[in-house]
């Protein structure tokens, strides 16, 4: 196994703010126009026109954590570089587990150059097995457990810090995930999306799914995040009720657009919102948030955006 910097001391669980990236098929899409079959941005590792396109993308948020004297989480490109993704981009198993090592190693390039005040945590990022909106086609946890296991020991062989679970639809998956990492040995966050009601594309509530979560895996994940959808979605739903299940979401990725995401589905042009406006929302969230403490975003964001969710919440 490589050396890592912080697998055993992640610096956000002591209350470190550590900004991360935006919305990163979107900007790469619709901002620099390449293509990306299958929203899989993972597909740039692998050559060299892509790792550079890699570099200058994560490069411009690494420059915000810079000037606003925070830590920065390098997310890995693989959201979809698992196996039933990488089978139908005509990757095998191998070639899955090693495009998922070289993401890993380019992140750790980047840590290197990196001059941060705060500390560089690299991440291991995954994604859902079935779409990223809906729970199309649910597992047991067991599966899910089976499933995600391949490329969570390709991250836990290198020097990622942690992984990520993003965009997850369902409890059962991320317990399987969180139990696949525990087993890894590798700290998991667990990232749930949520639709315009501020419930899981499951059904159901939030609350419910992180209760869950953590009574089957007695409390496996380091820490949960809300991702892929707009403040005014879920903020209604940050009400504690005294059990202190708010105090377990460290993390926020939401979008730039209120729309749906059934809407966002059909889509042909981004819907890119208000930079600053998004900023304030995400200050008016962490006075929800007791334990808020890392800053990114998701569809439609990108550096506009975290540098505002900077200025608004990190000083």
């Amino acid at each position: 196994m490589a050396q890592t910097l912080y697998r055993n001391n992640l610096p956000q669980l002591s209350g470190q703010t550590l900004l991360t990236d935006g919305g990163i098929e979107t900007t790469l899409i619709f901002h620099e126009g390449i293509e990306l079959p299958l929203f899989a941005a993972y597909v740039l590792v692998d050559d060299d026109t892509g790792r550079e396109a890699l570099r200058h993308y994560y490069g411009r948020f690494i420059d915000i954590a810079e000037k606003a004297g925070t830590g920065f989480i390098l997310e890995s490109p693989t959201w979809r570089c698992s196996r039933d993704w990488g089978a139908r981009l005509g990757h095998d198993q191998d070639t899955v587990a090693r495009l998922n090592r070289e993401a890993i190693g380019l992140m750790g390039g980047l840590r290197g150059d990196a001059k941060t005040r705060g500390p560089v945590v690299i991440s291991g990022c995954i994604g859902p097995r079935g779409d990223g909106y809906a729970p199309d086609s649910r597992m047991t946890a067991e599966e899910a457990e089976d499933y995600h296991r391949h490329q969570i020991e390709a991250f836990a062989a290198t020097e990622a810090d942690m992984v990520t679970a993003v965009t997850m639809t369902y409890a059962a998956e991320a317990t399987g995930i969180a139990r696949a990492a525990k087993a890894a040995g590798i700290p998991a966050a667990i990232s749930f999306t949520l639709e315009t009601d501020g419930h899981l594309p499951s059904g159901q509530p939030l609350d419910d799914a992180i209760r869950e979560v953590d009574a089957s895996t007695a409390r496996g994940p380091a820490y949960y995040m809300i991702n892929c959808a707009h403040p005014d979605h879920f903020a209604d739903v940050l009400q504690d009720d005294g059990s202190g299940w708010t105090s377990r979401i460290r993390g926020l990725r939401a979008n730039a657009s209120r729309q749906s995401h059934a809407q966002l589905d059909e889509a042909e042009t981004l819907d890119d919102g208000n930079p600053d406006e998004l900023g304030r929302d995400y200050a008016s969230l962490t006075r929800l948030l007791p334990n808020l403490s890392i800053f990114g975003g998701c569809c439609g964001t990108d550096h506009r955006h975290v540098s505002a969710i900077a200025h608004f919440c990190c000083h």
